[in-house]
């Protein structure tokens, strides 16, 4: 699966000084240096290069400084990072190329020398702001069909553990969260409940969320986050 090789790729773009998030705005992975203001590099990654990962990291360079893709090469030479025209592809697009061996170790096959040009500074900032707001790193790159923890959620669990012990007054939730009258009145996953005017508590789904997501919904890059 693809989330084998997010922890490899998030060490070694660490060491060339980001700071790395895995599922950030349909992004694999997110990583922001510390400059200001950031450079913003997105790595998306699969289990063999191909034109679909290709394609995904020309979506991406939209919201991007720089882009890279990540894939396992092949054992006996035969993938695509051997193809002449595929390299090529990559750096006519500015898209650096990454390869990843059995053992984990990470190679550039192709640098990412000619920055991507930056067309949508919205979808930039949205990638920013999640990316600052989200707390520590709680999702493996390469997640599929299971439930992101993003910014929203992790505030939302704030609200949920805030509740766990009885029924609040947003203003006293709100001490801890300083979005929850936004957060308890949308009631996005339903763990919410108005008892009062200005006076919530905690549904069973609600208490539910909390047991599978424990720590406040915080993961080490090491758990599963399902």
């Amino acid at each position: 699966m693809e989330t084998s090789l997010y922890l490899p790729v998030k060490g070694f773009l660490e060491k060339a000084g980001y700071t790395v998030k895995g599922e950030i705005g349909g992004c694999d992975l997110v990583g922001l240096s510390e400059g200001d203001p950031p450079v913003v590099v997105v790595c998306e990654l699969k289990m063999s290069f191909n034109l679909e990962l290709i394609l995904q990291a020309v979506d991406r360079a939209a919201a991007a400084d720089e882009v890279w893709i990540a894939a396992r090469v092949s054992a006996k030479g035969r993938g695509r990072e051997a193809d002449k025209r595929y390299r090529d592809l990559c750096r006519r697009l500015g898209i650096g190329m990454l390869g990843l061996s059995d053992t984990g170790e990470v190679s550039i096959i192709v640098g990412s020398v000619s920055p991507m040009p930056r067309t949508n500074p919205k979808r930039r900032s949205r990638l920013m702001r999640e990316h600052q707001k989200r707390r520590g790193d709680p999702a493996l790159g390469g997640s599929t069909r299971t439930p992101l923890m993003t910014a929203y959620r992790q505030q939302a669990l704030d609200c949920a553990t805030a509740l766990a012990s009885g029924p609040m007054r947003v203003r006293d939730v709100r001490a801890g969260t300083p979005d929850a009258g936004k957060i308890l009145l949308s009631n996005v996953y339903g763990w919410f409940e108005r008892l009062d005017r200005g006076v919530y508590g905690l549904t069973d789904a609600g208490r539910e969320a909390l047991q599978r997501w424990p720590r406040d919904g915080i993961a080490s890059t090491t758990d599963n986050p399902t």
